[in-house]
């Protein structure tokens, strides 16, 4: 008997938006690899995510040793974007406060007893 090798393609597609996801999944690839690099297995991976199958779990890995290189360079790019738009949220929405401001309003909001 003959076995036959399949190369199998990293089960990952960038959406609209230029977010790169586990097919047919939300979970980016961002979160894929830093849990990876934070030293979870796949299968604690899987544990996390359970929308994700452990066979693209280990696909995705490998794409990542594969082209760490690039794999980095998209991640260094998202994290860029995230603090800007964090930045932005920031300046139209002081967060110094916000725990008083929220625990206020949920007082106006308690029924009486």
């Amino acid at each position: 008997m003959t076995l036959a090798i399949a190369i199998e393609p990293a089960p990952i597609e960038t959406d609209a938006h230029g977010v790169v996801r586990v097919a047919k999944t939300r979970v980016t690839l961002d979160t894929v690899v830093t849990a990876f690099l934070e030293g979870c297995t796949p299968e604690e991976i899987a544990e996390q995510y359970p929308s994700l199958q452990l066979p693209d779990i280990y696909l995705v890995i490998g794409y990542y040793l594969r082209h760490r290189d690039q794999v980095d360079t998209y991640l260094v790019e998202r994290q860029r974007q995230r603090d800007a738009i964090q930045q932005e949220a920031e300046q139209r929405f002081n967060p110094m406060g916000i725990r008083d401001r929220l625990l206020a309003r949920q007082v106006r909001f308690l029924p009486l007893r």
